[in-house]
């Protein structure tokens, strides 16, 4: 944990990681403030009927603890995955607690989720048991027989054919118990993310990965907690940036959270949950701010009590961080990290430590670089890869299943984030863009390997290519080159059906907001589609051959 300094030089030189050698989640983030505070707030919840849901520490423990008691009965063992299919809600948090406490691995899996998108990560995980609700089991329904190490559904709608009640197992399962003894490098949550060929790598995490981010959103949140802090964020739970930038590391601070489920985020709601709940602290990603922005007066419409904004996941932009500052009275602490390695780089305007346009600096206990490609580290003004240096407790564990992979994201001792920066005279570092093909698109990181697959699938479709094409609100959106199959005639309709095919089938984020139909793709002699001439072209028109 960061203690407050007086200079960014103090704090950096006054820090040292502490992590125990028997280290597991859920004893940081809820026993260990139930053993001693049982009646302190942690959650509340917002319902849909307006009512809010309050849980205490201790209610958390006990309620978890039930849950680890009763999936344990279930045959869930140590080491096993256990995919979490849930929107924000208590029994999200519960979930995750209780799989801590197992020392079985947290699999986050967004609600947005399509049936190919969970067939490929249930799959690839060997996920034993899935906890959803309703929708979820809608989905899983037609996928069900083939997951061959898929054991257990638990549903926290009711029980339905196949799948347990959540509510009756948390009822029946004892009252206590002992956390697994896990060290720092015992795996704890699996996350997947997107590549830029192929199908999306699962970011193994150790216990370690939550003490790992605690300085980073310190920093960003100016040393939280302090009197009165209250946490909350609109980013999916099943996200790095909502699970790792917000509800843990807030929990194991002291600081209670609000959740509540946007089926669609809504500025308008946004500032009205902010002024209700009086919430003091927000991680909000850039595109959400940037909707935020289209409020008029918000000071003088809602009565607002932020302290601190963090902003992380894709670029603020200077005109984001100057409305926030003129509009909501406060400057965005934008912060930098990715799945694998995350809030390794984090401004605090408390500290001086701010500047538009760039992304930060190191956080205390991250060694933080711009390198070339031999992994030199660059001087000042010169353009090369942002990287950070191992061993670092927030950093991956590996990919899971691929070991190449995991080896191929290293220079040495160098982990490489894929991602082009440029260090100022001043050690703020500026992003400058991506050295791969990743979208990033309204705080997602998205891979075009696993869109294109999906709209190859559509029988109109013969090839595919997809790039991300400048957006002032998300940053990117998702365009897709299509050459429809031989007899085909592309229309209004078609496009939108084929939009639908991959809203369904992957996610509701990674459809193609467009699509161009051509007769041909830009392609090498060795038969490699040539992204860069269809980022051009999304940008600013014309598709051009190349040899």
């Amino acid at each position: 944990m960061l203690e407050r300094a007086e200079s960014y030089e103090a704090l950096v030189s006054g820090f040292r990681w502490r992590i125990p050698a028997r280290y597991n989640i859920a004893d940081v983030a809820c026993s260990a403030f139930a053993a001693r505070a049982p009646e302190r707030e942690a959650l509340l919840h917002l319902r849909e009927d307006g009512s809010v849901e309050r849980w205490t520490y201790g209610r958390l423990d006990e309620a978890s603890s039930r849950l680890a008691n009763a999936l344990k009965a279930q045959g869930v063992t140590r080491g096993e995955r256990v995919a979490l299919l849930l929107p924000q809600s208590p029994q999200t948090l519960l979930s995750h607690l209780a799989v801590y406490k197992l020392g079985a691995v947290a699999v986050p899996l967004a609600n947005l989720f399509g049936v190919d998108a969970l067939r490929y990560r249930l799959a690839d995980s060997g996920a034993a048991a899935v906890i959803t609700d309703a929708a979820g089991l809608a989905k899983l329904s037609e996928i069900r027989d083939e997951l061959g190490t898929l054991r257990l559904i638990v549903s926290t709608d009711g029980a339905a054919p196949g799948a347990l009640c959540f509510d009756t197992l948390v009822s029946q399962g004892a009252a206590s118990f002992e956390a697994a003894a896990t060290g720092p490098d015992d795996p704890a949550m699996m996350i997947y993310t997107s590549g830029t060929t192929g199908q999306p790598k699962g970011a193994l995490h150790g216990h370690r990965v939550l003490a790992g981010h605690l300085p980073g959103i310190q920093m960003a949140h100016e040393f939280l907690p302090r009197p009165g802090d209250l946490f909350w964020t609109p980013a999916d739970w099943a996200w790095a940036g909502g699970l790792l930038n917000a509800l843990l590391p807030a929990l194991t601070l002291g600081v209670p959270v609000v959740s509540y489920r946007f089926e669609k985020f809504d500025p308008e709601r946004a500032f009205a949950l902010l002024e209700r709940f009086a919430v003091r602290n927000a991680f909000i990603p850039p595109t959400a701010l940037k909707m935020m922005r289209a409020v008029t007066n918000p000071r003088a419409r809602f009565d607002l009590a932020l302290r601190t904004v963090g902003s992380a996941g894709e670029a603020l932009g200077r005109e984001t961080y100057d409305w926030a500052r003129e509009d909501l009275g406060l400057t965005v602490n934008e912060f930098y990290g990715q799945t694998e390695c995350n809030a390794i780089l984090a401004s605090c305007a408390a500290l001086g430590v701010s500047r538009a346009g760039a992304i930060g600096k190191p956080v205390p206990g991250h060694e933080v670089a711009v390198i070339g490609e031999d992994g030199s580290v660059l001087a000042p003004g010169e353009q090369g890869q942002i990287a950070v240096r191992r061993p670092d407790p927030v950093m991956f564990l590996r990919y899971w299943g691929q070991d190449e992979a995991t080896l191929g994201k290293f220079i040495g001792d160098w982990m490489t984030t894929g991602d082009q920066g440029v260090v100022d005279e001043d050690g703020y570092v500026h992003f400058v863009g991506r050295d791969d093909d990743i979208i990033t698109s309204a705080g997602y990181r998205i891979g075009p390997g696993e869109i294109e697959d999906c709209l190859l699938s559509h029988p109109a479709v013969a090839l595919a290519a997809v790039v991300g094409k400048p957006d002032p609100l998300r940053t990117e959106i998702v365009k897709a080159f299509i050459v429809p199959t031989t007899g085909v005639a592309p229309d209004a309709a078609l496009e939108e059906e084929i939009r639908d095919h991959v809203r369904t089938r992957l996610s509701a984020h990674e459809y193609p907001r467009e699509i161009a139909f051509v007769e041909e793709l830009p392609m090498t002699t060795t038969g490699k589609v040539i992204r860069r001439l269809l980022r051009e072209d999304a940008a600013h028109g014309g598709l051009e051959t190349e040899e």
